[in-house]
């Protein structure tokens, strides 16, 4: 709910509009602020997280926006180390039983939040959270240690985001592109800044993926999406093309069968269960803070 402060859902109502939407798996989230987005510094209380009091009002709001009486899956767009599981667990299941939402799952949540929460709803009998939606890649591999296999032992879905990397993996971003400053490197240029030693790093990377998707046949970005969905504990990749070209060259990534060998050559470039960046997309509890150290 929180992208564009709720305008995106507003667009996504119009266009299931005319009948479209009993043919879509309708999905959204919340947790965010709506006003200031995820990085409002002075927020009230009540405007964002996983209480009861907000899960139940963001979930409304964003009926009302979507213009639809049920939601299929629901997400918890973070943590919220403020409020026990058990509350947004009985709010969820509440909205289950309303009619409200359909299922309910997760998003960037690390894998002790979620065997907490699978206790949590085995001791009273709630209904579990039913999908994990973590960022994963080529370059951000560390979900691969344990948080798929924690879902694949609780039996969750598991719906990735940013398989091609924030645009790393596109195809796009070569090394010429980058210097040139185009596209998304025009937008968030400090993001594609090859002075940086790990953008370096990545863009050596590209080169060489680039080379293995030239043998099988693929784009890069074809390569990744098929990369991704070949692991047996992923169940779906979410991909955000721009125009209509972004879309074409990742279209056929799901037939795109990967060799043993061809894993392996990726395998030797980004070892499983790493991260190039090391700090990249991964929830950081807030147990490491300095005052809750001291």
């Amino acid at each position: 709910d929180v992208y564009s402060g709720g305008e995106s859902e507003v667009i996504t109502g119009k266009a299931l509009a005319g009948g479209r939407r009993d043919n879509v798996i309708l999905a959204t989230k919340c947790h965010f602020p709506i006003e200031g987005g995820p990085f409002a510094v002075d927020r009230e209380p009540n405007t964002w997280g996983n209480s009861r009091r907000h899960i139940m009002k963001s979930c409304d709001d964003s009926l009302r926006r979507l213009n639809t009486d049920y939601i299929d899956l629901y997400q918890l767009h973070r943590p919220d180390p403020n409020v026990p599981i058990e509350e947004s667990l009985s709010a969820l299941n509440d909205l289950v039983h309303q009619g409200k939402i359909r299922a309910f799952g997760t998003s960037t949540f690390p894998a002790e939040h979620l065997m907490e929460a699978a206790w949590v709803a085995s001791d009273y009998r709630y209904i579990p959270f039913s999908t994990e939606q973590p960022p994963y890649s080529i370059f951000v591999r560390w979900i691969e240690r344990d948080l798929l296999p924690t879902c694949q032992k609780l039996n969750m879905g598991t719906l990735v985001w940013s398989p091609l990397n924030g645009g790393w993996l596109s195809g796009v971003y070569r090394a010429q592109a980058a210097q040139r400053n185009e596209g998304r490197a025009q937008r968030a240029p400090a993001r594609f800044d090859i002075s940086d030693p790990a953008n370096l790093q990545k863009m050596n990377l590209v080169e060489d993926l680039v080379l293995i998707a030239d043998e099988v046949g693929a784009t890069l970005a074809q390569l990744s999406l098929a990369w991704v969905l070949h692991h047996p504990g992923v169940t779906s990749a979410i991909i955000g093309p721009r125009i209509m070209e972004h879309l074409t060259t990742v279209l056929g990534a799901d037939e795109l069968v990967l060799s043993p060998d061809v894993l392996d050559r990726i395998d030797a470039l980004v070892a499983p269960g790493t991260t190039v960046t090391p700090d990249e997309a991964r929830w950081e509890t807030p147990a490491l803070r300095a005052e809750n150290r001291r």
